[in-house]
Parts: structure tokens; sequence; C-alpha cells
């Protein structure tokens, strides 16, 4: 057992390395380390320094001067860690390397074989992980305090000026001189908000994870990205971890991280160690005490304690690394989008509706380029068509962009649908990802309620169970066969399937757009459900007791708007529409482009109410089991016609 104080050399006194200097100064104090050495190449003022501490221009030379070290803490810039971390463990000395350890997942596996076979401890500086509040997470998440956990994500949202950027030659680059940096907000600045959800969500090796997924952007004339999601998909029913994290925000705010639970939300601010519980109960909120990482090492030193922040911990953190190294570049985010504020060093760039933008991108588990947001994605008539997306043009205008949905959350119910959806004036009348409603998925078919299987997304209606609550109850619905595109018709071949992954329903959906005038044009839709074996039962919460919520079927998501008129031929407005059957709805609104009008027109087949919102969000939808449970089998087979007239101003027809 280790007793007297560790001889400890530190390389890099300037930066953070001052942190680990006032740090040394307490352990000091407490007999429990003592600074004998330091490397560091610019010059330090006298008196920096206690009394007796050597001072050296490197690693190499301090190495060499045999100072008996026990422990050399490397807080030096990101591409030079590596070279640094292998002089350490041949030197025979536990290491304490700041985060990230490494650039690259190859360098990682050297480094990690170099500990091995020296036998020495390194633990890695991601502080957030001496937080008490991370193992009580755990425990509650395993012990299902917080219900089924549907989701871990992570939100940062911080700012930084032009001196941040131009603190030194490595600031902002991904490569300097052919050497991996890697610098970029998930991967330096906030890469505490993801080694953190990674830690949350349990996942810390890589069998705990699956596909990394990024989407790198800049506001910023850098290399290296400033506004960025990471999202990992975990194996099994493992709950996917999105991070969200700017440094183009409006204001610096503290970091968090959520666990999303069926019974409650706890919200994990890691810098101030504190967690906020919302549930049925209330909201509680608890300050938890943290172990400082380097007093960790020098207690797993000692045999009393295990490493917090161990290089093997940080295998999943290294994947997201690496994932962000080999993209492409980050996609500038254009000017227009882009707010500056102050001058000189001290000006910084701010993303219009950045946190917005954070806060759907967690809640959809989606992308900012998934999200549609107009800094991170072409626009319709530029969009990049391919298998996941098809654009859909009237008289050579682009109107509308289908999607196969494949990328959508588990919980949201992935299916087709249309969006955007525009006016011949180009003006964007659907939405998707919509922060209230994230399921929320365009225009196209969902039900809420499929033989108990739940293919509308979002929370399950029971009133046995108090109202809405999440479940792991969400199917998907797949292309069988590739679509067909020709000139003004789609035709899809579909499948919806269970939560168990069984086919329920085939489906043929065939979408009809023709132009009408210079300023309309005519949207059918024509869908057939049939079911694949035995007869499916088609519900709502209306149909399972809840009034003037029949929603199911058809349904259009509108994008943001005001000014708002809902009227059939015999009733107007909101509470008298919703309900109600008439051979057609109107909807008229102030969008952001312009004022347009959407007609839609009853199903010839059958006479189902229009499901109506406008207060809380707004939507129309033509339900199919609006009070009762609507059957579909094979040799009955549901079928509806929609026609919709979309035009530029308001409908004067």
């Amino acid at each position: 057992m280790v007793t007297d104080p560790a001889r400890v050399a530190l390389v890099g006194a300037h930066g953070f390395g001052l942190i680990h200097r006032r740090n040394l100064a307490r352990l000091g104090g407490l007999g429990r380390a003592t600074l004998v050495a330091v490397a560091e190449p610019s010059p330090l003022e006298p008196g920096e320094l206690p009394e007796g501490v050597a001072v050296h221009a490197g690693l190499a030379e301090l190495l060499e001067a045999g100072h008996d070290l026990d422990v050399v803490i490397v807080s030096t810039p990101l591409h030079t860690h590596f070279d640094l971390a292998l002089q350490v463990l041949r030197a025979r000395a536990d290491l304490y390397l700041e985060k990230p350890p490494v650039t690259s997942l190859t360098q990682f596996a050297r480094l990690r074989a170099a500990a091995r076979e020296s036998g020495r401890l390194v633990q890695v500086g991601f502080q957030s992980l001496g937080s008490h509040a991370i193992p009580r997470l755990r425990t509650a998440i395993t012990g299902g305090e917080f219900g089924e956990v549907r989701a871990v994500t992570a939100t940062g949202s911080w700012t930084r000026d032009r001196a941040y950027f131009s603190r030194s030659r490595w600031a902002g680059r991904r490569t300097l001189d052919g050497v991996d940096v890697v610098d970029g907000v998930a991967t330096n600045a906030l890469s505490h908000a993801v080694i953190t959800a990674l830690a949350v969500a349990g996942a810390v090796r890589a069998d705990d994870i699956g596909e990394v997924e990024v989407d790198l952007h800049r506001a910023n004339p850098t290399e290296s990205d400033d506004t960025s999601v990471v999202r990992v998909r975990r194996p099994g029913d493992a709950p996917d971890i999105t991070c969200a994290l700017t440094l183009c925000g409006p204001e610096e705010s503290e970091p968090f991280v959520t666990v999303h639970g069926s019974d409650a939300t706890a919200t994990f601010f890691y810098v101030l160690d504190d967690v906020r519980v919302e549930g049925r109960a209330g909201i509680s909120t608890e300050h938890f005490g943290r172990t400082d990482l380097l007093e960790n090492l020098l207690d797993a030193r000692s045999g009393t304690a295990e490493l917090l922040s161990p290089l093997d911990g940080t295998e999943s953190y290294m994947a997201v690394l690496e994932a962000v190294r080999i993209a492409p570049d980050p996609r500038p985010v254009p000017e227009r989008y882009v707010e500056r504020l102050g001058t000189g060093s001290e000006e910084r760039l701010v993303i219009r509706g950045i946190d917005e933008a954070l806060a759907r991108a967690c809640a959809a588990g989606a992308t900012f380029s998934e999200l549609g947001l107009p800094w991170a994605v072409d626009d319709l008539s530029h969009a990049a068509e391919g298998p996941e997306l098809s654009v859909l043009r009237v008289a050579g205008r682009p109107v509308a962009a289908s999607r196969t949905g494949r990328g959508v959350a588990a919980v949201l119910a992935p299916r087709p649908y249309l969006h955007p959806v525009t006016s011949l004036a180009g003006v964007a009348l659907t939405d998707h990802f919509a922060l209230d409603h994230p399921w929320h998925l365009g225009a196209g078919l969902a039900m809420p309620d499929v033989d108990g299987s739940n293919l509308w997304g979002g929370p399950d209606y029971r009133p046995e169970l108090g109202g809405y609550r999440w479940r792991r109850t969400h199917g998907t619905i797949r292309p069988a066969t590739d679509d067909v595109v020709t000139a003004g018709s789609l035709v899809q071949s579909l499948t919806w399937h269970g939560a168990d992954d069984r086919p329920l329903l085939h489906e043929r959906r065939e979408w009809t757009f023709t132009p009408v005038d210079d300023r309309s044009w005519r949207l059918v839709l024509r869908f057939t459900l049939t079911a694949a074996g035995a007869p499916v039962r088609l519900g709502s919460p209306g149909s399972h007791g809840r009034a003037g919520a029949g929603y199911g079927g058809f349904f259009w998501r509108f994008a943001p708007c005001s000014a708002v008129t809902v009227r059939t031929p015999d009733a107007d407005g909101e509470e008298a529409v919703n309900g109600s059957r008439a051979r057609w709805l109107e909807w008229s609104a102030e969008f952001d482009g312009g004022r347009a009008s959407i007609r839609f027109s009853a199903p010839p087949e059958a006479d189902d109410p229009w499901f109506v919102r406008v207060g809380d969000y707004p939507g129309v939808g033509s339900s199919l089991a609006w009070e009762h449970p609507l059957v579909a089998a094979a040799d009955r087979p549901v079928t509806r016609t929609l026609e919709m007239l979309i035009s530029d101003g308001a409908d004067d027809t």
C-alpha cells in the first residue's frame, strides 16, 4: 500500500495546467502529493511554482532527469497526447491524461496495449465521471425507478468568441501538419456531455454501442465543427443516445444529460452535480458530491479504490471521436442564419434558433439534417435524391419530398411520409419532429393502435393506465418494394409491422400530383389496407374512450403558422369542426413565406370525421376510428381516397 506523498510531474503548466497546479497544491496540503517537476516550453513567471520544483523544456528532458516519479499529468494540446503518454508509460509511471485521451482509434488501441504491457494505471481527465450522481442514476435506471428508459440525451449550448478559436495553432483544426487534431464541439469543448451521456446510459465499452452517426456543422471560419449532433445506436432494447451540441449559442448555459423514462424524466446538470427528477410525484432536485480524479488515481495506487475514468472506460467515447475524425468536413452555416455579437477578438457567432434546434434534435433523436433545418440542408430544389428520398414535382416545380422514415427513432413509429409539402410559390406547409409532438411526421398515414401496436408514435392512450403512457409497443411501416415514381404519381407497396415485427397489414399507397392553375396544385392520396393474416383492429384514443381525440389514419401536421381559419361548409373554428363530418375542410393560415390554404376533400368511401387541432398544435386528419375500432381483413380491406387542393393565398373557391 502506498502511503508516502506521490511524486508528481506536470506536462503543460499553462492553460488547464493551471487547474492541475491548484489541485496539486491542495493535495500537497493534505500530504497526498508533491509536485516535483514541470515540463513547459513557454516561460513561467518567477514564483509561479513552489520552491524546489524543477522546470524542463519538454517531457523527454524531464524523464531523463531522474525525478523518481510516481504519477505524470499530461495536460497538453490534443494531438500531442499519444506520443507523450507512451513516453510516460515507458518510464514506468502512472498516468493522468487529459481528455480526450488520443485522436484516433488506432492510437487508442496502441496506448491501451502499452498500458497493459507496462502494468501502469491510466486515468483520463473526464472530470464529470467523478460525480456521485452517475452511479446513483445507473442504479435508478437498472432498478426501474424511471420506468422503461426510451432514450438518453445530452444538450450543450455554449458560446465561444473569436479569441477562443485563435488561441493556438491547433484550435479549431481537424489536422495540423498532417497530424490528427480533431478539435471540435463533441471532441473537446463539450466532450464531457458525450462521455457523461454514455456513462449514464451504461454504454462504456465497444460492445455496448452499435452505429455512431455524426452530423457536423460550423458557423465559425474553422476546419472543425462547432455545432453538431452525435447519435449512438444501441444493440437490442438499450436506449439510443443523442447529443446535440453547439458553441454558437445565444449565451452560456449549463449543459445537461437527460434520462427519458416512461414514469419519470431525470436531468443531470453534470457541471453542477445536480439531478432534477420530474415524475408523477412531482419535481425533486438533489445535489451530489464529486471525487477528484487525481485523488481517485492516488487512491487506486494505494489499492483503496477503482479508477473512475480509466482508459478502458473511454472505449465507446473513442468510437464517437473516430466517427467525427473520419466524417466529411463540417457543413458551413450560411451567413444569413448567423448573428454576429461583439467586436474584435470578443466577436462571437450565434446561429439563429439554435437552442430550439438542440431541443428538437434531442426530443426526436434526430440530426440537424434530418430535422431539415434550413442551415443544415439544401432546399427542396437542390435536395439530393436517393433510396431514402424522392422529390415530387408539378409543372417542373418541386412541391414535396417523399421519405422512407428509416432513420426515425423507434419510439416515433418509423414510417414513410411526405415532407416538406409546399405551395407552388415554395411556402412550406408541413412540419416533422415538432418539439411538442416529435412523432408527427409531415403528411401521411399513422394509427395509434393496430392490434395493440402503436404505429402513430409517442405514448399510448389507455384509460386503465391513467391516460397517456410511454410503452414498448411501437411498430414500423416499411417499404415492401421500391417506390415507383413517375411524372405525376408515386406508388408505394408497404407493410405495417407490429412491435414484435410481425406483419399486420399490407398497404398500397398512391399519391398523384397535378397542376390546377398558376397558384394551385392538386394532391390525391389513395390507400388500401389489407390484413396480412387474421383480421386487424384499428383503434385510436377516441375508441379507447377519450372524447374528441379519435385521430388515426391520414394526418397532416402543418408547419408553424398563424391567423388560422379552419372551416367546413357547415362549421367554423376548431371546436366546431373537430369531430364533424363534412364533404370538405379548408385550412388557411399565414406561414413563413406567405399565406396559403389547403382544401381537404373527404373520402367518398366512408363518412369519416375530421380531426382538427389549432390551439395546441396545427394539424388536420381524417379519422378511421373516431369512437369505435375499425377492422381490416384480408377479404374486407380498408380503402380511402383524399384529395387536397393546395393554393397560394386565401382560398376563394
